[in-house]
């Protein structure tokens, strides 16, 4: 059935959802910078062997580990009635790549970064995820817009 699923999603897509269990596995296991490539390539192994996305999985995720702390600044701005230690991993990790894709990434539209945030959330996250990513990630985009003002 996963095969199938994997079938049909745009390779961007599949990308998105790479990174996000990347980085669910790396946050979930302390962040330790220095396995991050070996959960990348276990991830590539069992959920996608034969998927070329050009770098871009990596790309998400450096950028990601790179503005960790900017990123997480947003998510706390943001995410009022949540700590961030106390969103779900999943939350947690869709959120940082959205904020990435939406604040730091030049070449990803922002309404590409929430929409794609918001389809990961609901198939990984539970059954509010799609409204709380839309939350955060819509009132970012309302304040800050196009990439235009960001949180030192």
């Amino acid at each position: 059935m996963f095969y199938y699923f994997i079938e049909f999603m745009s390779n961007r897509h599949l990308a998105r959802t790479l990174a996000m269990q990347t980085l669910f596995m790396w946050d979930f296991n302390g962040q330790q910078k220095n396995n991050l490539l070996d959960i990348i390539n276990k991830v590539f192994k069992c959920f996608a062997p034969d998927f070329n996305d050009e770098g871009f999985v990596k790309k998400l995720i450096k950028g990601v580990t790179k503005n960790l702390s900017k990123i997480d600044k947003y998510i706390i701005k943001y995410a009022t009635e949540w700590p961030l230690e106390q969103i779900t991993t999943v939350d947690r990790n869709i959120l940082r790549i959205g904020v990435y894709e939406l604040i730091f990434d030049e070449g990803i539209p922002a309404k590409v970064a929430i929409n794609e945030a918001i389809e990961i959330a609901k198939t990984f996250g539970g059954a509010s995820s799609g409204k709380f990513v839309n939350g955060v990630l819509g009132a970012i985009y309302k304040d800050v817009g196009e990439k235009e003002e960001k949180i030192n």
